[in-house]
């Protein structure tokens, strides 16, 4: 079995890689040759932690995965991430496990190979002002996804805390990005200036006003994952015009917003524009005029994670990266 740790992963492995091989994967998904049952959830509300299983399958490269990510928000407190993982890939021709690897740079990378697919799609081709709203460990490969599709001149940096904020904002400086970085505490005031908006919080109630969204703007709302989480609004949810999902029956059950709005009546599943992947294979269109509002809610599917382990998997034995051990 070959083991590749997170910086040997950070080293070979970059958003481009990962833009294309998330796009294969749903192109394979829509072309039903992806197995992907649903993924379990265990929750510990004393320490408001999670732990996921993800299980997938390509049942024509004939090739597994299962992803174990722990979510332990208060973990930087004790010196430890917050997102802690690993991913199984096995041969499904004989059953051979190939490779652990180090999944949480993965999860955050493929989130934001996500949010770029999305936002290629959905984002105004002109979208200059890009606001990103929380600054946590989830936000930094989203602004990157963005990044590699719009050509961003202002990014918008939202946090109470204006040091972390800063923080992040050398961060994006040291990894290379060259786009102007602004700190700013009013979430309005920098949602009124976006074309695109990023959510990546663990917040339990809504983290701005639909309501100051402008026409054309675009939101990525990627944070939220469980049914107690509210990580947008409901003037957002009725105001947008195409709402997209990463994979419509996870959303169902874990996308809090949505779930919400429905139970109250105030929007339907049925409303929901599509999923990405049929955004990829031409379904549906994308964005078809300056002045609709659009919403992408991702809550993550175990074959994102697929796609992403593939690939890296691929490039460890090119690269000869990683080490061989006997299990």
């Amino acid at each position: 079995m070959l083991i590749v740790n997170e910086q040997q992963i950070i080293n070979t492995y970059l958003m481009k890689d990962a833009i294309q091989d998330v796009t294969e994967v749903l192109k394979g998904k829509e072309a039903k040759k992806i197995a992907s049952p649903h993924r379990t959830v265990i929750e510990f509300p004393h320490y408001e932690a999670s732990a996921l299983y993800m299980p997938s399958a390509d049942l024509v490269g004939e090739v597994a995965a299962v992803k174990v990510v722990t979510i332990f928000p208060h973990n930087p407190a004790n010196g430890k991430a917050t997102t802690q993982g690993v991913i199984l890939l096995s041969d499904a021709s004989n059953g051979e496990h190939l490779a652990m690897l180090s999944a949480s740079y993965l999860t955050r990378l493929r989130t934001g190979a996500l949010s770029g697919i999305a936002t290629n799609y959905l984002a105004k081709q002109d979208a200059k002002v890009l606001a990103v709203i929380g600054t946590g460990a989830m936000a930094f490969e989203q602004v990157l996804g963005v990044l590699a599709v719009r050509p961003i001149e202002r990014i918008l940096l939202v946090n109470r805390n204006l040091e972390k904020a800063k923080a992040f904002g050398e961060k994006l400086k040291a990894f290379g990005v060259q786009t102007a970085y602004e700190l700013i505490e009013n979430v309005a005031a920098a949602v009124r200036q976006a074309d695109i908006i990023n959510c990546a919080t663990r917040a339990n109630e809504p983290v701005f006003d639909g309501a100051d969204l402008k026409a054309g703007a675009h939101v990525n709302g990627v944070g939220s994952y469980l049914p107690h989480m509210h990580e947008v609004d409901l003037t957002t949810i009725t105001r947008a015009a195409k709402i997209v999902v990463d994979d419509l029956a996870g959303v169902k059950e874990e996308a809090g917003e949505l779930i919400d709005a429905e139970e109250r009546g105030k929007w339907s599943f049925e409303q929901v524009y599509g999923e990405i992947g049929q955004l990829v294979v031409g379904v549906i269109n994308g964005r078809e005029n300056k002045e609709e509002i659009t919403f992408f809610k991702s809550v993550g599917a175990a074959y994102f994670d697929l796609a992403v382990a593939k690939g890296v998997y691929a490039k460890a034995k090119e690269q000869q990266i990683g080490t061989e051990i006997d299990v």
